[in-house]
């Protein structure tokens, strides 16, 4: 393994070679950092704390406002992404609209890709969106009803894993057991599996279901019907 560093007044420069592998020397200064998270919470990114420490917090934001303005979800603030975040034409990441080719009328819309959801009603106005984590491996891009499926409820308040978590509001779309939820609670303590601002992000996966915010999921049980279209996109 060999290491090279240099650093210098004012620089914030690091360059480590392990095994072949170089991580370039493009890391942002502290006050730019503040700069970032600064910008970040003003689009609705959710940064956290402006305290120029680029920690998991500052980087799911930096995700969700890659994801809205189009760009690789690496996490990272450097280079492209910072110039983008800085620019007048950036795209708040809490209000976005609705991807094309999703048809018309009431319905839901997953979008895999930006790891969001919108609730359209009938006339096409979008009455509640927000982030959410799902597995793509388990819920394929397609058309879904929500409904009873597989001989199971449509809808279920407090949903159980069979183990250790509730999987609260939980209402079905697609076989046999994908729905939407509240991110996991314990059952012991009532406490989340991890927070509501790993939302909108591909930091984590679940287990096929669409996990959303306490609150979101409240609008989704409220707005769902017997029949009601899930367009599910990458």
């Amino acid at each position: 393994m060999r290491v090279l560093t240099r650093l210098g007044v004012g620089a914030a420069t690091l360059v480590v070679a392990v095994v072949g592998m170089t991580i370039p020397a493009d890391a942002l200064t502290i006050t730019q950092n503040k700069a970032a998270q600064t910008r970040l919470n003003r689009l609705g990114c959710t940064a956290g704390p402006v305290d120029g420490k680029v920690g998991a917090m500052t980087q799911a934001a930096t995700v969700r406002f890659q994801s809205a303005n189009k760009i690789s979800q690496s996490g990272k603030l450097a280079g492209t992404t910072y110039t983008r975040l800085m620019a007048s034409t950036a795209k708040r990441c809490d209000v976005r609209p609705v991807p094309a080719g999703t048809g018309g009328g009431r319905r839901i819309v997953i979008s895999q890709g930006q790891n969001w959801v919108w609730l359209i009603d009938a006339w096409g106005k979008v009455v509640r969106q927000g982030g959410i984590i799902d597995n793509p491996i388990y819920l394929k891009p397609g058309t879904y009803r929500s409904g009873a499926k597989c001989g199971r409820a449509a809808k279920i308040r407090r949903n159980t894993d069979g183990a250790s978590l509730y999987l609260n509001n939980f209402v079905r779309f697609a076989p046999c057991g994908i729905g939407f939820h509240q991110i996991p609670t314990y059952k012991r303590t009532g406490a989340q599996i991890h927070a509501d601002w790993l939302l909108g992000t591909n930091a984590r996966a679940s287990h096929g279901c669409i996990r959303v915010s306490k609150a979101m999921s409240g609008y989704i049980w409220s707005f769902t019907t017997t029949g009601t279209r899930v367009v599910v996109i990458r």
